[in-house]
């Protein structure tokens, strides 16, 4: 019975761990872009 509970939490886990890795992941690229711009101009 415990192992099914966990079974059930372990792709909701995953997904919540992608979808939080992939948000840091744009949010410094963007940034990094963002930051690549205000070089250039100076």
């Amino acid at each position: 019975m415990q192992t099914e509970k966990m079974m059930e939490w372990i792709p909701i886990g995953l997904f919540t761990f992608k979808i939080i890795v992939l948000g840091v992941g744009m949010f410094f690229a963007i940034k990094w872009h963002h930051d690549q711009g205000k070089n250039r101009k100076k």
